[in-house]
């Protein structure tokens, strides 16, 4: 042991001697055994770069309280940011039911310390189905990139086939979650766009499709904005073939589009932030599973299922576990997948969200967003140096502005419409070279009028 090791007041069994102890029952010789499969290479021989301590906790207080006062929240400047993480109304029985001690720490727990964290859950999955028109829906994963994945990972061990296909446009970070959870057994190959176009090459689709494919996986609407209208014809490619379909869909879209069950698709998934939930530094993001009540496809579930079963008292119901040995919280390191903690709370703040918005407020929702998108697209197209490159197509929330006539790139944009109190849209040079100097807009039920005739004005100002 190194005596200059001294006990911590914060950290747990810091005492030396109690290290000593814990050492000699696990039959090793020091803490540098536990990492001896970690490459030399990899290993930091000298001390972290660290600044000085805070030796109070108003020191700390105030230490985080500047750094936080720097951040500019969405609301705070008018924002066309979207990209994955969406400012949508969040209604304030959202956050007041989530906030409840009861549903705060709800993503685990026993039916006999459960105060309704169960049946919300339930209820939860229930109007989800309803929305998506399927029979089964998972207590929420970490995001929407891991239900992706999982998605793909349950298609193939349904298969039993070990390569996927996934449609451009997507988002270079999902496509980077996609793969690290598939590798290195499950070969992910991407299908390219049409020439110059925002949907996938049919034609390439065709080519590529084999019996080893077990999934075929779109997203729609697409990454940049357009609505898939060839669902039903990529779906049944993949069925001809004997692989599933994979669809990742904006759930607030499912008001006034057809939700993906209906053109096809075996397992549905995606992210429920746009239901009720801020934007929180990134958080806020939880992923949802979907499929019809097929045992091939419940037992691949990765994370809890919630029901409703009678009880020993007639006319009295109870929510309870779905297969629950499946879960890595029955078999341990046997389980299918490991998933998150406070997702299940927003989940719980999802149904809130369902419950209060009823299929009328769905659909009201989804036509709302839809109408400002094709407003904000007609009105920037006036806006002379810019172009719509997908103009013609249907889009929901998001589309792509394109600035190469304007001798401007997108951050030379961005900052100077950020100097007008505006934050401008996400840059897609580095994902899309192939689309030039473009960015991707997000206009969502937020976004007034007043909004986007602000956005356009400003744009003609500063290129």
């Amino acid at each position: 042991m190194d005596d200059k090791i001294r006990a911590h007041p914060y950290i747990p069994n810091s005492v030396p001697e109690i290290k000593r102890r814990m050492l000699e029952d696990l039959g090793v010789a020091g803490v540098e055994e536990f990492y001896r499969d970690i490459p030399e290479e990899l290993r930091l021989r000298r001390p972290l770069d660290l600044p000085e301590p805070l030796r109070s906790e108003h020191e700390l207080k105030r230490h985080v309280a500047a750094i936080l006062a720097e951040n500019q929240p969405a609301g705070k400047l008018l924002s066309f940011l979207g990209a994955g993480c969406y400012q949508h109304h969040v209604p304030a029985v959202c956050d007041e039911v989530n906030q409840r001690a009861e549903f705060l720490t709800a993503y685990a727990g026993e039916p006999y310390d459960d105060h309704g964290r169960f049946q919300a859950l339930f209820e939860y999955a229930s109007m989800m189905g309803e929305l998506l028109d399927m029979d089964v829906v998972n207590v929420p994963t970490y995001d929407g990139y891991q239900a992706a994945a999982t998605a793909l990972r349950m298609a193939c061990r349904i298969t039993g086939r070990s390569e996927i296909l996934v449609a451009r446009p997507i988002a270079a970070d999902k496509l980077s979650r996609i793969r690290d959870y598939c590798k290195p057994e499950i070969a992910c190959r991407l299908i390219p766009c049409e020439a110059g176009g925002a949907r996938l090459d049919l034609e390439c689709l065709r080519r590529e499709i084999s019996p080893r494919t077990a999934a075929v996986y779109f997203e729609n609407p697409c990454y940049l904005g357009p609505i898939e209208i060839r669902g039903a014809t990529i779906a049944d490619l993949a069925h001809d073939a004997g692989a599933l379909c994979v669809v990742s869909v904006d759930p607030i879209s499912l008001g006034i589009l057809a939700p993906p069950a209906h053109y096809g698709a075996d397992i549905v998934c995606g992210d429920i932030q746009p239901l009720g939930m801020h934007m929180q530094y990134g958080g806020g993001q939880a992923g949802f599973i979907a499929t019809r009540d097929d045992p091939r496809f419940v037992m691949e579930y990765p994370s809890r299922l919630f029901g409703i079963a009678p009880t020993r008292v007639a006319g009295e119901y109870g929510f309870g576990d779905v297969a629950y040995e499946r879960t890595s919280f029955a078999a341990r390191e046997g389980g299918k997948e490991w998933v998150g903690t406070a997702a299940a709370l927003w989940g719980i703040t999802a149904g809130v969200y369902l419950a209060l918005m009823g299929p009328h407020g769905m659909r009201e929702i989804g036509e709302s967003i839809m109408t400002r998108t094709r407003y904000a697209m007609m009105r920037l197209a006036r806006v002379e140096g810019i172009n719509l490159p997908f103009y013609d197509l249907p889009h929901f929330t998001e589309f792509v502005v394109n600035f190469d006539r304007t001798g401007l790139t997108v951050r030379q944009v961005n900052d100077r419409l950020l100097e007008a109190g505006i934050h401008g849209g996400w840059d897609l040079s580095g994902e899309f070279p192939e689309l030039g100097r473009s960015a991707l807009y997000c206009v969502t039920e937020v976004h007034s009028q007043d909004d986007i005739d602000r956005l356009a004005r400003t744009l003609e100002e500063v290129i």
